[in-house]
């Protein structure tokens, strides 16, 4: 049963609706980010990685914290015996996972229990096949040794005194094809000292009315003697509805990764169950005060594990309560998010945002500029807006490039940048011959040199100065810097730290236009610039100049 008292979990003003009947009043929260989310393509996570990420689920209040297979990898185990010493966890526990004895093999020398009770953790999550068919097939045995085997693995961990959960491995299609057995291997796990069974649509092909249902019936056969844990796959994209629909069945433990991270198409993302379950169902799932501390994990974790967060979570992504249309953002200046967001942003640590485009009106030109702390009269609102859609006629898109909108909105309103005006800029590519007389030139140096010289004003100083660099951003970003130098004193703090360039119409082959995107910070902040044009040089000079002025605009000490 879930280990925290109810009333203690989440503030009243939180829950949205009354929980249904016959659901738990709460349930635990089993994160296998480290273990199950680890296996997700392109995840690659250090032992220093995996110390971190357990930090933030105890943060954000997970009940337990499954940290991987001791036995797998070097990593593994590192982590076990790195634990005790740099974790200090406040509302978690860590868990060690396994799997079952061997067919026909002897618990006390069997080497994967061995490490689960050689960890230092408290609890060991075992895995056991619960399919008649994986077991004949894929084990190669009876159904009698498939029962045993995890009845003698469950009784062999209780005696080394580790709590113990058992992952039944593909239930929901052992349940459909061989109830009866299936019930046998539940049965073996709870009476031999099961804290918990967990029922896994490893496969992830159930659907929500058969998850629900067969969570019910074995609620119902175990009469209560044991917690009844979910764990789903995305594999046919109902991972998280599959785990809303366990739990409407009664299971009281909720297994599922951050953001999804899981092996093929992901398992159950906790960031969509947990706010599903606590702000729609009533059923609690944090501690009081956590659940605004949602969208910050969320994010922290995406950069531990090296994958950008993807925009267009629920409750999370950057996109969650963004508003593009012009109905959508009228609606919203009038009568606030209520309008078309389901829940206050600020309750999972989110918030609104306006993204202006041609879909857009003056309404939501206006509340971007409140929103950026720019005075936009309803005039100039009306104007800017006109602009934007020429503009991104042309190619332009500023909902992925606020700093150049925030500069044109400024502009609208009347002010213009005076740290330094352009008189003109030059680049030039000279490009080595590498093979002279048949024989390679190998001589140090590079094969392309490009230097880029600009003229500037500032006030009445007219400034010329020359810049080399990989390339011609590079050089023009450098020779734009000399010709600064010593003058603003912030621009030493400002770092261009991304660079990327789209073909708009690649039917149109060399001459066609294209937008470049340029990141930028000053290691406090990051911002995104824009530039289009049919000559990318031209382009990026325009993204580089916006991201310079916006730096020197916003950096102390400019």
């Amino acid at each position: 049963m879930p280990s925290d008292d109810a009333s203690a979990r989440v503030a009243p003003e939180v829950i949205r609706a009354r929980r249904p009947e016959g659901a738990p009043a709460a349930i635990d929260v089993f994160d296998t980010t480290l273990r199950d989310g680890a296996q997700f393509e392109g995840i690659s996570l250090t032992v220093d990685d995996k110390l971190r990420v357990a930090e933030q689920l105890d943060w954000l209040g997970v009940r337990w914290i499954e940290g991987g297979y001791p036995l797998a990898n070097p990593r593994d185990a590192e982590f076990f015996a790195r634990a005790p010493k740099e974790l200090s966890l406040s509302t978690a526990e860590l868990v060690a996972f396994g799997s079952t004895r061997r067919p026909a093999g002897k618990v006390d020398v069997d080497p994967t229990l061995k490490a689960l009770v050689d960890a230092g953790v408290s609890t060991a999550c075992i895995v056991g096949k619960s399919s008649a068919f994986h077991v004949t097939e894929a084990l190669g045995t009876t159904l009698d040794e498939g029962v045993a085997m995890v009845a003698d693995s469950v009784a062999f961990l209780r005696a080394q005194g580790l709590r113990v959960f058992f992952d039944a491995e593909h239930f929901f299609d052992g349940y459909r094809d061989d109830a009866e057995f299936t019930l046998r291997v539940l049965e073996a796990a709870a009476e031999n000292g099961a804290e918990a069974v967990v029922l896994c649509d490893t496969n992830g092909g159930s659907l929500p009315h058969e998850v629900q249902q067969a969570t019910a019936e074995v609620v119902a056969h175990l009469g209560g003697d044991v917690q009844i844990g979910i764990h789903t796959q995305n594999d046919s994209g109902c991972a998280v509805a599959n785990s809303v629909a366990g739990v409407l069945g009664g299971a009281t433990q909720l297994q599922g990764t951050v953001n999804g991270y899981g092996e093929r198409t992901g398992n159950a993302n906790l960031m969509t169950c947990i706010p599903d379950l606590e702000l729609k169902l009533g059923i609690r799932c944090l501690p009081e005060g956590r659940m605004e501390r949602l969208t910050a994990v969320s994010r922290h974790v995406a950069e531990l594990v090296n994958l950008p967060p993807h925009p267009a979570d629920p409750y999370v992504g950057s996109s969650a309560f963004a508003h593009k249309g012009g109905l959508h953002t009228s609606a919203l200046g009038k009568v606030g998010g209520a309008s078309y967001e389901h829940v206050d942003p600020a309750v999972v640590g989110n918030h609104t945002r306006v993204l202006v485009s041609d879909l857009g009106g003056r309404a939501g030109m206006a509340m971007k500029a409140a929103e950026m702390g720019v005075e936009l009269d309803g005039a100039a609102a009306a104007m800017l807006t006109e602009e934007l859609k020429q503009r991104e006629a042309l190619g332009f898109v500023y909902e992925a490039a606020d700093a150049s909108l925030e500069l044109l909105m400024r502009e609208a309103g009347g002010w213009r940048q005076g740290f330094f005006d352009l008189e003109g800029y030059r680049v030039t590519t000279y490009h080595r011959n590498a093979v002279r007389g048949g024989v390679p030139i190998d001589d140090g140096e590079s094969m392309i040199d490009t230097e880029a010289s600009v003229k500037v004003w500032v006030g009445d100083e007219r400034l010329v100065a020359i810049g080399e660099g990989n390339g011609p951003v590079n050089a023009l970003d450098q020779a734009l810097r000399t010709a600064l130098n010593g003058r603003y004193q912030a621009l030493s703090r400002i770092k261009l730290i991304d660079f990327r360039v789209r073909v708009l119409d690649s039917s149109s082959t060399t001459g066609a236009v294209v937008r470049v995107l340029v990141d930028s910070t000053d290691g406090e902040r990051t911002w995104t610039t824009i530039g289009v044009d049919t000559n990318i040089i031209e382009a990026s000079w325009q993204a580089l100049v916006d991201s310079i002025v916006y730096g020197l605009l916003h950096t102390a000490d400019a």
